[in-house]
């Protein structure tokens, strides 16, 4: 890796046009692959279409897609134009697009690959010009195959480090998104990644997050424009094991609730028992840990890692045991999540690791981790009074997560600053440890800790869909029942008598960004759970009962 994103990419284009770089989906058994001269020939015509526009210098434009290959050839083109990309999550909700399109001042739109578009486009003004790459909705707008008619921009603009390259919106867990602002220099800071797990052109990634998050955008966008690796996009949610069985990625990165899914995937065709059982016998113990890699397409992986929320130490140890080395890291939009991880050998179960090169730590006022990173963002867009309060005297942005720094240097996240809640016996409680616990059972979709100003706390949980298809049968939902009043007796065993749950809440509705009970990266919405909810509580407490349904 040197220079900016477009350096590389130009030196890519002249000394390896013709070698494979993207793979994507086009629906059924149709793949379209991509080379490097494809990829920046759609480029340049993008970026000569959007110069022709006469557009102000750095323009804003909006990009919103799921992840394709054209979600990299428009994000390139733009800043060969010029001007900076503002990526929205493909799952918002109308109110947060107008929000983030108004705030933005985008002058132009680019939609690609979307579910649900009809009930996300009256978020998108009537007069802003569209343009709609392949796999896009049927809308109006201008065809991508009418934008690749212009004559590709000859030049190779070069920007400066420091030029603004992108503002990435929050995802809104603590209320309106943010516009973060990232320079090619603060996002190349990232390549420190790329060097400390020794990535190669030989390496092939998925890329299925969320682009418009930091996460994806650091470990797949960054280090592909970087080192030239292949990048496999995924069709569906229906197709995903098909894709990443095509891909069979050496690198992996993904987030605790698909590490749950898989391992919840494998012990319902495996039970624990059995699994066991063979894992202990040395003459077959590498088969199965094989085959049990291959059925889930990541036996070709090297460096496996989880990040964006807590993951169990349990799943961590489970994963190992298959000889997967599951590295877990940390980090925030505000530091282009190039912050922690834990390194290969020397895991620390609980912790998220040491600072990556060049990141320093330290703790705040109340435990408040501070990080300093060569990715710290440059501000929050048109808002310098939430920028000065991001920010230390010394640089170190306020990261609104409380943790615990061990003698080697390893991070603890123990909470949120602002999730901390208070019971009615004045005692504070960190919800997040607790849901973590909680989340071993794979029943459990998804959970919430609560009780602010009531005795005791209380959790909600989602039950997955087949603990949902137990209920129906009176034998199967007493058997349901005991399990999970047995998993949180030992739960509740285990923490400070004012932490222990008065009641587990059992719920059948689902919690999803369309419905705003979680955020596009699939954190949960504390306050607007906590509203849903918020008449039926004294019922709850009402019951008496440990493990109670809504």
């Amino acid at each position: 890796m040197h220079g900016t994103q477009l350096e590389n990419l130009y030196d890519f284009e002249k000394t390896r046009p013709d070698a494979r770089w993207l793979v994507q989906p086009m629906g059924g058994d149709l793949v379209k692959s991509f080379t490097f001269a494809e990829v920046m020939g759609e480029a340049r015509r993008f970026a000569a279409w959007l110069e022709a526009l006469g557009l102000p210098p750095k323009s804003n434009i909006a990009l919103m897609s799921k992840n394709t290959a054209w979600w990299f050839i428009a994000d390139i083109g733009i800043w060969m134009a010029g001007h900076v990309s503002v990526p929205l999550y493909p799952t918002l909700t109308p109110d947060t697009i107008r929000q983030v399109l108004d705030h933005s001042g985008a002058r132009l739109i680019v939609i690609g690959k979307l579910d649900g578009f009809s009930a996300m486009e009256p978020g998108i003004p009537e007069a802003m010009p569209r343009v709609l790459t392949p796999l896009a909705p049927a809308t109006r707008g201008v065809p991508w195959s009418e934008v690749q008619q212009r004559p590709p921009m000859t030049a190779s603009p070069v920007r400066p480090a420091d030029d603004l390259a992108t503002i990435m919106y929050t995802s809104g867990t603590t209320g309106v998104p943010k516009g973060v602002m990232h320079t090619f220099a603060t996002m190349c800071a990232s390549r420190g990644l790329v060097e400390e797990i020794g990535v190669t052109r030989a390496d092939r990634m998925l890329s299925y997050l969320p682009l418009s998050h930091a996460f994806e955008r650091t470990v797949v966008e960054t280090g592909a424009f970087g080192v030239g690796f292949e990048v496999f996009f995924v069709e569906s949610l229906d197709t995903f094991v098909r894709d990443l069985k095509r891909c069979r990625p050496t690198l992996f990165v993904s987030v605790p609730r698909l590490w749950l899914k898989f391992q919840a995937g494998v012990l319902e065709k495996l039970p624990a028992k059995k699994l066991n059982r063979l894992l202990s016998i040395p003459i077959v113990r590498s088969l199965v840990k094989k085959r049990v890699l291959e059925g889930l397409g990541l036996d070709q992986v090297r460096y496996a890692a989880s990040g964006s929320a807590p993951i169990p130490g349990d799943v961590i140890a489970w994963y190992r045991r298959l000889g997967l080395e599951l590295l877990e890291g940390y980090g925030m939009t505000e530091n282009f999540s190039y912050s922690h991880v834990t390194k290969p050998g020397q895991i620390k179960v609980g912790t998220v690791g040491t600072p990556h090169a060049g990141v320093e730590q330290r703790l705040g006022d109340g435990s408040e981790i501070l990080v300093k990173s060569p990715c710290n963002t440059i501000g929050y867009y048109k808002e310098p009074q939430l920028t000065a309060e991001l920010f230390t005297a010394d640089g170190f942005i306020r990261t609104g997560d409380q943790g615990h720094i061990d003698e080697q240097g390893n991070l603890r996240i123990t909470g949120r600053v602002k999730e901390l809640f208070k019971t009615s016996k004045g005692k504070y409680v960190a919800p997040t440890p607790i849901e973590n616990q909680l989340l071993l059972h794979p029943e459990l979709e998804n959970v919430m800790v609560a009780g602010a100003n009531q005795p005791q706390p209380f959790a909600l949980a989602v039950l997955s869909l087949k603990a949902r298809n137990r209920l129906m049968v009176a034998e199967a939902k007493a058997e349901l029942l005991h399990e999970l009043e047995r998993h949180l007796e030992a739960i509740n065993a285990r923490l400070d008598p004012h932490e222990r749950l008065e009641t587990l809440v059992l719920l059948t509705e689902d919690w999803t960004p369309e419905n705003g009970l979680l955020t596009p990266t699939l954190k949960l919405k504390r306050s607007a759970i906590e509203k849903k909810y918020d008449a039926h509580v004294e019922g709850w407490y009402g019951l008496k009962r440990l493990v109670a349904l809504a």
